[in-house]
């Protein structure tokens, strides 16, 4: 539910304070959002991030550069596409037909993380093939870069009282015009994406495989989003499956399938390896 402009608290932390901002930071056309300058910001934060660390992986600041003018447009085209299909009956009409001018209107809201994700994933692999760079050296240098932009992003939802969990009486518990406390889940994931780079950060520099901090990421936000979409009260649903909490703990169990295999591969390729000496060199 989204209630932009209601005063939100936190009063187990800070009493009487609230916190109130209008949605939009300019009345201008359609208006320019908080929660679009919230997201702007976090993307281009994640970008500066990733350019300087592309050397590392083998990749240049243009290959970064190139490769997110293709991503984010088709990312954002993703994720209303993926909002708009499992939320199809807000986008008709009285008589049941579509409103298809209405599917598009991304300023009224309406963006799932997920459908970016996934049509960001298939636009930076499609882009790297075409381009001849590795596409896991790629994944594994941006997908650092995407839990900053996620870590921040998930602030728009607080900017516009959305994307809250059901009623608790943690200290920690937020209201919103004055409502009962509930989750604050957009701090939730804020605070496991930005746990997610700090970890992955540190531990790139022990980097075993290609592709292996783009697994580790979907390992590890796969596993937070499992616990925290179920918290939410405003999940896409099939029947009665959170699409998205299934779909976490799916990615979750592939990539840890998948780094258990590579690490034992490497395990067993250690095992194996003799190393050469003046004895044994030339056999």
């Amino acid at each position: 539910m989204n209630v932009s402009n209601a005063p939100i608290s936190f009063p187990g932390l800070f009493g009487d304070w609230q916190f109130t901002v209008p949605s939009k930071a300019l009345d201008i056309g359609n208006g320019v959002y908080w929660y679009g300058i919230i997201i702007a910001a976090g993307m281009l934060l994640g970008l500066y991030f990733c350019m300087k660390q592309a050397p590392k992986y083998g990749l240049s600041e243009d290959n970064i550069i190139d490769t997110v003018l293709w991503v984010i447009p088709f990312s954002i085209i993703g994720a209303r596409i993926y909002y708009v299909l499992f939320y199809l009956d807000l986008f008709r009409g009285s008589d049941g037909s579509i409103n298809w001018s209405s599917t598009y209107r991304i300023w009224d809201g309406g963006l799932a993380i997920y459908g970016g994700v996934i049509a960001g994933f298939l636009t930076a692999y499609l882009f790297s093939r075409r381009r001849k760079i590795s596409f896991w050296a790629l994944a594994d240098c941006c997908v650092q870069g995407l839990f900053i932009g996620q870590a921040i992003g998930r602030w728009g939802n607080f900017v516009n009282g959305e994307a809250h969990g059901g009623p608790t009486t943690l200290p920690w518990g937020m209201t919103i015009d004055g409502q009962s406390m509930v989750h604050p889940t957009f701090l939730y994931e804020s605070l496991w994406n930005l746990a997610g780079f700090v970890l992955l950060h540190f531990y790139s520099k022990k980097r075993r495989f290609k592709g292996e901090i783009a697994l580790l990421y979907a390992a590890w936000y796969g596993a937070g989003r499992a616990w925290i979409e179920g918290l939410r009260t405003d999940s896409l649903y099939i029947g009665s499956v959170r699409v998205s909490q299934l779909l976490a703990i799916i990615s979750c169990i592939a990539a840890v399938a998948v780094l258990a295999r590579q690490y034992h591969r490497i395990k067993v390729a250690k095992a194996f390896y003799v190393p050469e000496t003046d004895e044994n060199k030339g056999e």
